[in-house]
């Protein structure tokens, strides 16, 4: 079976509450990250190299700067005249904004209907990897699945709300679904990654809304376990899942470790985003950069130990940046003093100031702001 009878569906706004310092202005998929990424890119990227032609991004709100990362789509070649790169708006029935998952599905139902592809690959925007969904998709054809659930073993991320955990037996089916339980320790729990029959998907999505049911996990998974073959995947490589500035902030630190980085940058299977032509970063005389991640177009005259730097940042003379994420177009003055810290775009900071976090409870500063 063709790579391409697949489309895949992308939410972009489905965990903006949980890290509001970042998405107050933007969407979760266009939250930046690594440098010069946005989150969207990884989930974008994985379907492109997974041979996926058609994908569609349902946006909700403050969506511009997301459609401006996007564009038509041509860094990641689905700028084209049949499929390609499709942007849902956010409205439901009558206009309203949706205010669930099941609403936002059912208000792209003509998207999905008149995709001639018999299968839909579904995921949010809060995950760092480098997914090769073709490994989820020849399962998923292998099982003749109605359902595929990608998930993750490992300890239940905190605060991350509607979680679910899977039963498994050891042929991959599921046995069982639970909806934010209290499970203590290690666990089989959900990534917001699925591989839907077309046709199922509709159904039990039009069946969910008949019946007035706004939760995805109770409403629609779990209620349909038993009419229908639900499978589980487990990808083998790193997986970063952000759920809050804390783990944004971690998984980020995650990107300083090489094998992480060999991970998530394999060669072969590169993450795509947008181009920003730049010239390359100048380094000072007295600069001294360790362990750390830049992008283009910064001007270096201080001490950088273990942090992140976007493109366009300045770091003056005399200042030491450690264990931070330094987003686009800062400013940082002479003479400072920064530990865990992470600044949204166009920040200027004043010379001699000092910011002192940790690495369970960084230091944010947010957009445009003079400090």
């Amino acid at each position: 079976m063709r790579r391409n009878n697949v489309a895949g569906l992308i939410f972009s706004n489905m965990h903006d509450e949980q890290m509001r310092e970042l998405t107050a202005v933007r969407t979760m998929a266009s939250v930046p990250f690594g440098s010069r990424y946005r989150l969207i890119d990884f989930m974008l990227s994985g379907m492109v190299n997974s041979g996926i032609t058609k994908v569609g991004v349902i946006t909700k709100s403050n969506y511009r700067s997301l459609m401006d990362h996007l564009g038509s789509g041509k860094a990641w070649d689905l700028s084209r005249k049949r499929d390609g790169l499709v942007i849902l708006p956010p409205y439901g029935e009558g206009n309203a904004l949706y205010m669930s998952r099941i609403e936002a599905l059912k208000s792209v139902f003509n998207f999905l209907k008149h995709s001639p592809e018999d299968y839909i690959l579904m995921t949010d925007s809060d995950c760092v990897a480098n997914f090769d969904f073709t490994k989820l998709i020849s399962h998923h054809f292998e099982t003749d699945s109605d359902v595929t659930i990608v998930y993750k073993y490992g300890r239940i991320p905190d605060n991350t709300p509607d979680n679910i955990v899977l039963g498994i037996n050891l042929d991959h089916t599921i046995n069982n679904i639970e909806v934010s339980p209290n499970v203590e320790g290690e666990c089989n729990f959900g990534l917001n990654i699925y591989m839907f029959k077309k046709d199922y998907l509709i159904r039990i999505v039009e069946d969910a809304v008949a019946r007035g049911a706004t939760h995805f996990g109770r409403d629609v998974l779990q209620t349909n376990i038993k009419n229908g073959k639900y499978t589980a995947f487990s990808f083998d490589t790193y997986i970063g899942v952000i759920h809050s500035l804390e783990s944004y902030y971690e998984v980020s630190m995650d990107l300083l470790k090489d094998d992480v980085r060999s991970q998530v940058f394999p060669n072969g299977r590169p993450i795509y985003t947008k181009d920003k032509d730049d010239m390359p970063t100048k380094y000072g005389l007295s600069s001294n950069v360790r362990n750390s991640v830049l992008a283009d177009g910064c001007i270096i005259e201080g001490e950088v130990e273990n942090s992140v730097i976007f493109r366009g940042v300045k770091i003056g003379k005399g200042t030491k940046v450690k264990n931070s994420i330094i987003i686009q177009g800062t400013y940082i003055g002479e003479n400072c003093t920064l530990d865990s810290v992470i600044t949204d775009k166009d920040v200027i900071i004043k010379d001699g100031r000092t910011f002192m976090g940790h690495k369970t409870y960084p230091v944010f500063i947010n957009k445009n702001r003079v400090v």
